[in-house]
């Protein structure tokens, strides 16, 4: 018999080389979904442990994009874990459908059609939007292979989420917390609307940046005077610095520091009269380097507290402006005297409420100035400032102009710079009843990843101000607020929100704009200033913050069945100031307590340069665009290699590589299933201590391996996991052990003990892997699955990690088999080498002589049966001497060195002659049929007869 090849125990299986996921993976989708495997995973789990990730909503307005596919993987990860390791975690997905996003889509769509449509009827068109791209949403995320309850998402548009968000407001109500009150807020004068902090972003912008003089009024002069004597005949003024000039109309003070020093420095004015300009005295060499005026001296110099109530006079209109202290006044930038607008700015207005000024902004919602502005009225704000610059300069009250490039606050949906604008608002106050200090303690009390995160968001509560929580747009829950008719005060009690809520739960929020105001009113209630009975129903809606922040109670508590407060929230670093912000101040509100345990944040996604990824570059990659080339595994592969904690790059050459990985490490997966095709688990399976020892070697290290994964997935670190993974199937298994590990399985007796062994520790790596792969690649693990022998789960997803992968660690024989690898290197370099000189084609082709001492004597002496296996040579020459580094034809050996030992390492062609069926060389080969063969695999022909016979 020539060709031998048919008595080989060849690998075989019909777990595919090639993947072709974008055609498997929907495939196998829809049976997952035709069989209701999330069903059958949450009744396997009935009693188990809950483990709760709460889903946070991303908008519904449009299609997926990386940062989502980002998010969605990263929860299935935790989930699909958190099932196999044994909880009963059910994920719940939700949209957020209320907000601007979607109206503005909603407002293109309409166009000029809208001025026609009531507030209900571009509801009904907005909700119509949402659940269009809630549906389209929904399909994306599947085909993912994210699992959960994509049937029955929780929306907040849906009428009991709805009257949710009206009770949740109801128990702020209750507590003090809410007022009406006008105040800056930042406002998008392009979206006609009060943002919230999380809805500010800074981009870069140009401002103009403009030194201006406010005079001295003649009526502060004594006092000026008696303070300052050398200033007695000088045309006085104070020099202030802002990169808003069209907040110049409203200024109504000038603000100093109280510690700092000020000094009058000597000038001459326009018209060539003495002046003095005061400023602070530690930025007279700044301004003057970028004004390009020089000051003269100091005439007089005084601490800013001397300055207070001193008047100047308004440059461009008939009024004072009033000098006040400020601790915020600081010597970074400016001239150390801040312009003071209480209508335009945080500081301001606190600054204006102190000193019992007016909260003065004479600004629409559209951006444009009152007509009591005079100068300046009807026009848009942004578009006055060279303006306000050209009238300051013709009263000679202008120091000096250029322009600024810096970060400043945009609307994060419109992109447009926004203003600081007093408005009435309703308000949560954050310091009644103790809401911040609650908020920091709980702060404290949770667990954040990366660890970062407490310290941020802590920061961001202690310094905001007080929630905005109103909003002047149509697509949201009402804020059921009345207004009196007699005496025009807001009434919002515990009583309406009730009522109103009750009425949003049975017909949904859109009652509000529909149905008659008095279903809304009780019977008994009267304006509580006047008693008055007649009102008028509130038009502004609540922050949609407010309304994911609320989702806790929708998803959480009895009513669901899922405990309260979740394990674990998860998003992007972004939601400190969003979600996980809002979410927090609700769940104070309503229960107390935060409304999670954990919080883990994740980066942003951006090119292979580290470029934000944009259209106008050109560098946005769509999830569809991964998934209809590559497959989704890849995409979750790509998630799982990188550190989500940072900016994660993506592009083509990095999906390259992921591809690769994604080769190998199916490849891999793929040779080990195959030599299982003749192995039963039950009849075939050998107990761990009858192993051969490289077998109990591998699966040493397939158990620390598998411990590293473990503990990884228990921390949220799926970077270690890919990595470990990737190592352990590229590195000790395709180079190691089943490269050393064919020859038993290919051309020994199927049914020997040797090769059983390999498979017992084969079968049990692969069934380990597989599980703990899962989570990670679900429809790659779910095919390979369908391919291991032995009785299962019908669904990888229904069954659990691997269990006693510790007990498979032996530390002991790890160290003696890392000195033995340590070896082999060396030998393969020697072997690598008579390859290259052409002496052997393969290593089989050799013979290697080991001439060891000390340590490594007792080493090779101790696996010298072993050696040829270990190194896939024909022979392995053990002596115990080790001879000089030059052999007797003046070529050096080869050295190896350890702790205690060495040895000297020869590689040669073999000698005798290659049996036609395993390669080997031996000294003789079978002159009879079977002839050609050396005894060992005479011996396996003989022993597979017998089986057959």
């Amino acid at each position: 018999m020539s060709d031998w090849k048919d008595t080989l125990n060849l690998p075989r299986t019909g777990f595919r080389m090639k993947a072709s996921l974008p055609t498997t993976e929907p495939e196998t989708i829809a049976r997952w979904e035709a069989s209701d495997l999330y069903g059958q995973i949450r009744d396997s789990r009935l009693g188990a442990p809950r483990y709760v990730l709460h889903d946070g909503p991303p908008y519904a307005n449009g299609r997926i994009h990386l940062g989502h596919a980002l998010n969605k993987i990263l929860k299935d990860f935790i989930v699909k874990s958190r099932t196999m390791a044994g909880f009963d975690a059910p994920y719940v997905p939700g949209w957020d459908c209320h907000g601007l996003p979607i109206e503005l889509q909603v407002d293109r769509q309409l166009g000029a059609k809208k001025r026609d449509m009531s507030a209900a009827d571009v509801r009904r068109a907005c909700r119509e939007y949402a659940g269009k791209y809630v549906d389209v949403m929904r399909t994306e995320f599947k085909r993912l292979g994210v699992l959960g309850a994509w049937d029955t998402p929780y929306l907040t548009m849906d009428y009991r989420y709805q009257a949710t968000i009206v009770r949740a407001l109801g128990t702020f109500v209750e507590q003090g917390l809410v007022y009406r009150g006008k105040k800056p807020v930042h406002w998008c004068i392009h979206c006609r609307t009060a943002l919230a902090e999380a809805e500010v972003e800074y981009e870069a912008h140009r401002s103009p940046s403009i030194y201006v003089e406010f005079p001295l009024a003649e009526t502060a002069r004594p006092a000026l005077t008696e303070l300052a004597p050398a200033l007695a005949d000088r045309a006085v003024s104070v020099l202030i610095w802002t990169t808003t000039p069209w907040t110049i109309p409203s200024n109504l003070a000038i603000a100093f520091h109280p510690e700092l020093t000020y000094g009058a420095y000597e000038n001459t004015t326009a018209d060539g009269k003495p002046g003095a300009v005061i400023l602070a005295t530690a930025l007279t060499g700044r301004v003057a380097n970028e004004t390009g005026r020089s000051l003269g001296a100091a005439l007089a110099t005084f601490r800013g507290r001397d300055l207070e109530h001193v008047r100047f006079r308004h440059p461009l209109y008939d009024r004072d402006a009033v000098a006040v202290l400020a601790d915020y006044v600081t010597l970074e930038q400016g001239t150390g005297a801040v312009h003071t607008a209480p209508g335009h700015g945080s500081d301001d207005f606190h600054t204006g409420v102190r000193y019992e000024l007016e909260v003065y902004a004479p600004v629409g919602p559209g951006g444009h100035f009152d007509d009591d502005v005079g100068l300046f009225a009807g026009q848009q704000v942004f578009e006055a400032n060279p303006k306000v610059e050209a009238a300051l300069a013709d009263r000679k009250r202008l120091w000096h102009r250029t322009d600024l490039d810096h970060s400043y606050p945009h609307c994060w949906r419109c992109h447009h710079p926004v203003i600081f604008l007093a408005t009435s608002q309703w308000f949560i106050a954050l310091d009644t009843n103790d809401l911040r200090q609650r908020a920091l303690e709980a702060i404290a009390g949770v667990e954040w990843f990366p660890s970062w995160g407490e310290e941020r968001i802590h920061k961001m509560v202690a310094n905001r101000p007080d929630w905005c929580i109103s909003r002047q747009r149509s697509w949201g829950v009402p804020i059921p607020a009345l207004y009196c008719t007699s005496c025009h005060e807001a009434a919002l009690t515990k009583t309406l929100t009730d009522r109103a809520a009750d009425i949003f739960a049975e017909h949904g929020a859109d009652a509000w704009y529909e149905r008659d105001l008095s279903e809304f009113v009780p019977d008994d209630f009267a304006c509580p200033s006047c008693e008055h009975r007649t009102f008028e129903r509130e038009r502004d809606i609540l922050d949609v913050w407010f309304d994911s922040g609320a989702s806790h109670e929708v998803v959480l508590g009895s009513e669901s069945g899922l405990a309260w407060p979740a394990n674990l929230y998860l998003e992007g670093s972004d939601q400190h100031r969003g979600w996980f912000h809002s979410s927090l101040l609700v769940g104070l509100g309503t229960r107390n307590a935060a409304p999670y345990r954990q919080v883990l944040t994740h980066g942003f996604v951006v090119d292979e340069d580290g470029r934000k990824m944009s259209k106008s570059l050109g560098n946005v990659i769509e999830p569809g665009t991964i998934i209809k080339r590559n497959g989704a595994e890849i995409l979750r592969l790509w998630v799982a290699m990188v550190d989500y904690r940072e900016e994660m790059r993506l592009g083509n050459e990095i999906l390259a590589r992921v591809v690769e990985a994604y080769r190998k490490i199916r490849n891999t997966l793929r040779i080990l299933v195959a030599n299982l095709y003749d192995f039963d688990p039950v009849a075939h399976r050998m107990p761990v201590r009858e192993l051969e020892e490289v077998d109990r070697y591998a699966l040493a290290r397939y158990g620390e391996t598998a411990v590293k994964i473990l503990d990884a997935y228990e921390r949220y670190e799926f970077q270690p996991i890919s990595h470990a993974v990737n190592h352990f199937l590229t590195v000790d298994l395709s180079a190691f052990y089943v490269d050393i590990s064919k020859d038993r399985l290919y051309t020994f007796a199927a049914n020997s003990p040797v090769r059983r062994s390999a498979q017992t520790a084969i079968y049990t790596m692969i069934d380990g892997l597989t599980r703990l792969l899962a989570p990670v690649l679900p429809v790659t693990a779910e095919d390979l699955w369908g391919h291991l022998p032995g009785s299962r789960e019908s669904s990888v997803h229904l069954a659990a990690f691997p269990a006693g992968c510790e007990a498979l660690i032996d530390r002991d024989l790890l160290a003696r088999w890392q000195r033995l690898l340590a070896l082999r290197d060396t030998v393969n370099a020697e072997l690598e080498r008579l390859r290259q000189e052409k002496t052997v084609g393969t290593s089989l082709e050799a013979t290697v002589m080991l001439r060891a001492s000390g340590t490594t004597a007792a080493l090779v002496d101790q696996y010298a049966a072993i050696l040829p296996t270990l190194f896939i040579t024909s022979a392995a020459v053990v002596t115990s001497s080790v001879a000089s580094p030059v052999d007797a034809d003046g070529a050096a050996d080869a050295q190896f060195t350890e702790e205690g030992g060495a040895a000297t390492i020869e590689a040669r062609r073999a000698d005798g002659v290659k049996c036609e069926r395993c390669w080997r060389y031996v000294e003789s080969v079978s002159p009879t049929e079977p002839a050609g063969l050396c005894q060992r695999c005479v011996d396996a022909l003989s022993e597979a007869m017998e089986v057959v016979g």
